[in-house]
């Protein structure tokens, strides 16, 4: 399979191989098919990718099955394994231009971005997990069942296990989700989403180079609705990690009732920020506007419900309008970018709109514009004069998109900002020590962040409550999903 286009920037990288990963193996489709990759900052076509069906899947799981059953990778010694984890995060770090110049091209965000935070976060994954290889531990249990008994725990991988990541943050997701199976012994089936596999693609290959065997590292682009479904409905896989969106997690719920598989969602949001009377109003409205507007506001945990109390909302408005406004939106390449286009056409068809329905709905303090052609770019954009009740204020836009309301005491607040049926991030910024305790431990989220916002560490478990999904990435407490919990009874004698 030809791969054309050369990179539209004389400083983006080279886009190598984009064929499937299977079994340590660089193969076309069962079918030949590929599918279009487009440069989000141009609309014009970045390269073809080969597309994975079913028969692909289903290759890759038998690959991921035989590499678990007979390979060497689950019952190698922990402290090899990490090692190897470890390496893999320092080939991220060696390669951070150009896994961030692959993912600007598709994706569309800022490049240095891109390098120094989304790869590097990903690195960071690695060289985290690889140190847990080493404690997955058991216990001893003494018990009162009649005679003596030695009875212990043990905790042994799951098996195979069918990773499904976004286009938002591609490499940074895939590291969330491999980096913690590979750690705990598992054998992955991974698959990028079709708007952004590149970067998918390139850390299979950095993987055999860092030493992970054949066949435990599988990488299938491919499309949801075929390649997705069959990893989450395939009766061999044993457990499912998906991140995107709570309709389609809906789907991957039902797919996995087939054998019962394990599942881990992590899903949309609508993230409410607030911003109490006594807050440092600078620190707040910097952090708002960061919280809603980096990476496009294309995050699931990004604060697009910003509350802020009515002392201080005229203020809150003009600030954060001000720092839209403010904001550079253009190519990725250009250094000068803090945000660049949305990641498809189609998704740029979604955002706008919702820029156009909140017109109807409210008053546009900033922004409102957005690109009719070339590019999917869309400006910053501010409403106010919203209800609780707007589509804006309800619903998942996942684009640069904020609405502020006003609010008038702490009660009032929790109760608003728990009204969704979300329930990943939430945001106080406050002085005193008292409102941030009591408002976060009221907050219905799985992540609160005072006085900061979008604070991500290797070590802090992330995930939500509600719609928002089940289960958790990061942190030691990800290892509970990708392993089961043995219990070993000795009878030593009467």
């Amino acid at each position: 399979m030809s791969t054309p286009v050369v990179s539209p920037h004389a400083d983006a990288p080279a886009i190598g191989d984009t064929r499937l990963l299977i079994d340590g193996q660089r193969v076309d489709g069962a079918e030949g098919r590929t599918f279009d990759v487009f440069n989000p900052a141009t609309g014009e076509l970045l390269t073809r990718v080969a597309e994975a069906r079913a028969e692909d899947v289903d290759r890759a799981v038998k690959a991921a099955r035989r590499a678990f059953e007979s390979g060497p990778w689950r019952d190698m010694k922990p402290k090899d394994r990490a090692a190897i984890l470890w390496r893999l995060g320092d080939l991220l770090l060696e390669h951070a231009a150009e896994l961030g110049g692959l993912e600007t091209l598709d994706n569309g965000k800022p490049f240095v971005q891109a390098r120094d935070g989304d790869v590097s976060a990903a690195a960071g994954l690695f060289h985290y997990m690889s140190g847990w290889a080493t404690k997955l531990e058991g216990a001893t249990i003494p018990i009162s069942f009649p005679g003596s008994f030695h009875t212990y725990t043990r905790r042994e991988a799951v098996g195979v296990v069918g990773l499904i990541v976004p286009w938002n943050f591609p490499l940074t997701i895939a590291a969330w989700k491999v980096a913690p199976a590979l750690a705990a012994g598992n054998t992955v089936v991974l698959k990028p989403s079709e708007v952004t596999p590149l970067t998918a693609l390139r850390l299979g290959e950095l993987a055999l180079e860092a030493g992970i065997p054949e066949g435990v590292l599988n990488v299938v682009p491919g499309f949801g609705a075929e390649a997705g479904a069959a990893l989450t409905a395939h009766p061999d896989v044993d457990k499912v990690s998906f991140t995107g969106s709570t309709a389609t997690g809906r789907a991957i719920l039902q797919a996995a009732t087939g054998n019962i598989k394990k599942v881990t969602l992590e899903l949309g949001g609508k993230s409410p920020d607030i911003i109490m009377g006594d807050a440092n109003l600078e620190a707040a409205i910097q952090g708002a506007a960061d919280g809603i507007f980096y990476n496009q506001g294309e995050a699931c945990a990004a604060g697009s419900r910003i509350y802020a109390h009515r002392s201080v909302y005229d203020e809150v408005v003009a600030g954060v309008s001000a720092a839209a406004e403010s904001i550079t939106v253009g190519d990725g390449f250009d250094p000068s970018s803090f945000i660049g286009p949305l990641v498809s056409k189609e998704h740029h068809q979604k955002v706008t709109g919702y820029v156009d329905l909140g017109r109807e709905e409210g008053t546009v303090a900033a922004g409102g514009t957005y690109a009719t052609e070339g590019g999917y770019y869309v400006a910053p954009t501010v409403f106010t004069d919203v209800t609780d009740q707007s589509r804006v204020v309800r619903e998942e836009i996942f684009g640069p998109v904020v609405s502020i309301l006003p609010f008038d005491d702490t009660d009032e607040v929790i109760r608003r900002a728990n009204d969704t049926r979300y329930g990943l991030t939430a945001g106080v910024w406050t002085e005193s020590i008292s409102t941030a305790h009591r408002v976060a431990d009221a907050l219905r989220a799985g992540t609160v962040w005072v006085n900061c916002y979008g604070v991500f560490d290797a070590a802090m478990p992330f995930g939500g409550y509600k719609e928002s999904g089940w289960g958790r990435e990061m942190g030691g407490i990800v290892l509970d999903d990708y392993t089961e919990s043995k219990t070993v009874c000795i009878r030593l004698g009467d």
